[in-house]
């Protein structure tokens, strides 16, 4: 089989797998300092309780989270060693700023996060956890900044000719603030939010289907919705934004992403479709000129197509590109339905009379996944055939000693070692989840926990 194809595959595996985690963390980190600040507020033990609860579902995400994400190092050297030597500069700044702003501020932290109750007072207690959620977004900067670095360069140079050339920084700000980064960070803060919030929503409302700790799912649930509703529409205006920086910079793979071929008239944008590459036509349902108008504001102005570029420098599926796309903008308008339609139902106090709804929200943890991979699908995807858009092909990117036979061995260790995680991921999971929030059970035991520990409750009663 083909060495590229092999490598793109083996690194596709490992960062789809391993980008489960990172957005939830980060996710539930926002949803733990909501939590918490609430306890420091009102004193109320349901926010202890539930605010313990999920800081040992966030531990086993995190370690999770880690164990998957070092593989991916080892990846750039073995099979991306042209790759890594032309981008090291870059990303070997950006990586280290991770490695001291953001990985050592949430791990230093996290220790008191899990293990300071009783230890540390309320309010240090409450730092270290908005530390570790400032950390889990500041690891999430570095590593966007060094991808749309990729997708859009700037402030770089090139030093040395054929194999010897490589980037270097010549302003560490412009790289950083290349024309894409600010959009995708947004893009991608928002969509790992979503990812926590929906996690805290699906356990909840498996909780109030079945009847266990309603005290605490209840009120926990409709914080969880108030996030999910606001980032959800956040998301929405977001998104256009990015796509309108991929219009400006990479008109290639906005054709890819839309299907269109024809540079001279005016570009529909589709709902659904199928892309045919080789008749160079898309069918489906679609609105006529709608990418015109979000691009132009005209219904009727052209947009670039695919034919304006050679064959050799458009994405190579196509199709895989469009429907990548759109399923993230499908399960992102499911998203802002779901949420508004709950709270619509919340605004008329009949919030949890729905089972159905209820079960939809038990699966809805999987949403913000889906989206989360699809977008990155289409990202990567959607750059080829560039590894470092317009400058290093992905062909020659990759390392001229390794074998499709090394990658295939490889890449099957690394199916059946992730395998083994994600069963155990789902194993201890599930165990927490079962366990659940609170040791005792019944909303007396609450309400006296309440009186002992807030002398205000106790002269209101």
């Amino acid at each position: 089989m083909d060495v590229e194809i092999l490598a793109r595959v083996q690194f596709a595996f490992t960062i789809g797998f391993h980008y489960i985690y990172p957005p939830l963390s980060i996710g539930l980190g926002l949803m733990l300092v909501i939590m918490e600040g609430l306890f420091l507020k009102t004193g109320n033990k349901i926010y202890e309780m539930a605010v313990r609860f999920w800081i040992r579902i966030f531990a086993l995400i995190f370690g999770i989270g880690v164990a998957t994400g070092i593989i991916m190092e080892f990846e750039f050297g073995t099979n991306w060693a042209t790759y890594s030597k032309y981008v090291g500069d870059i990303f070997g700044s950006a990586l280290a700023a991770e490695g001291i702003f953001a990985f050592a501020l949430e791990s230093g932290f996290l220790g008191i996060l899990i293990f300071g109750w009783n230890r540390v007072g309320p309010r240090v207690h409450f730092l270290s956890t908005i530390m570790v959620f400032l950390g889990s977004l500041f690891s999430a900067v570095w590593i966007v900044v060094a991808n749309s670095w990729q997708q859009t360069p700037a402030g770089y140079h090139i030093v040395g000719t054929g194999m010897n050339a490589r980037a270097e920084i010549t302003d560490f700000w412009a790289m950083v603030f290349n024309p894409s980064s600010v959009d995708r960070m947004l893009h991608v803060w928002i969509a790992a939010i979503l990812a926590g919030a929906f996690m805290v929503l699906s356990v909840n409302a498996w909780y109030i289907l079945k009847k266990k700790h309603l005290e605490i799912a209840k009120p926990i649930f409709k914080i969880a919705l108030l996030v999910a509703t606001v980032f959800s529409l956040l998301q929405l205006w977001v998104g256009s934004r990015s796509a309108d920086g991929v219009s400006k910079y990479q008109p290639a793979k906005l054709a890819a992403m839309e299907g269109h071929f024809d540079s001279s008239s005016a570009a529909d944008m589709y709902i659904m479709g199928y892309v045919n590459k080789k008749e160079e036509k898309t069918s489906g349902l679609k609105i006529p000129g709608g990418l015109s108008f979000l691009v132009h504001g005209d219904f009727h102005a052209p947009v670039t197509g695919l034919r304006a570029f050679r064959p050799d420098e458009r994405p190579g599926q196509v199709n895989s590109v469009f429907q990548f796309y759109h399923l993230m903008i499908a399960v992102g308008i499911t998203m802002i339905f779901l949420s508004l339609y709950s709270c619509w139902l919340w605004w008329r106090k009949k919030l949890f009379d729905r089972r159905w709804l209820l079960w939809v929200f038990a699966w809805s943890v999987l949403l913000p996944q889906l989206a989360n991979e699809a977008g990155w699908f289409t990202a990567e995807m959607g750059r080829q055939p560039w590894v470092v858009f317009g400058m290093l092909r992905t062909s020659d990117a990759l390392s001229k000693a390794v074998t499709a036979h090394q990658i295939i061995f490889s890449l099957i260790l690394f199916t059946i070692v992730y395998i083994i995680l994600f069963a155990l991921f789902l194993f201890l999971l599930n165990r927490k989840i079962q366990h659940g929030p609170v040791d005792y059970g019944t909303k007396e035991t609450i309400e006296e926990g309440n009186r002992r520990d807030n002398p205000l409750l106790e002269r209101r009663g």
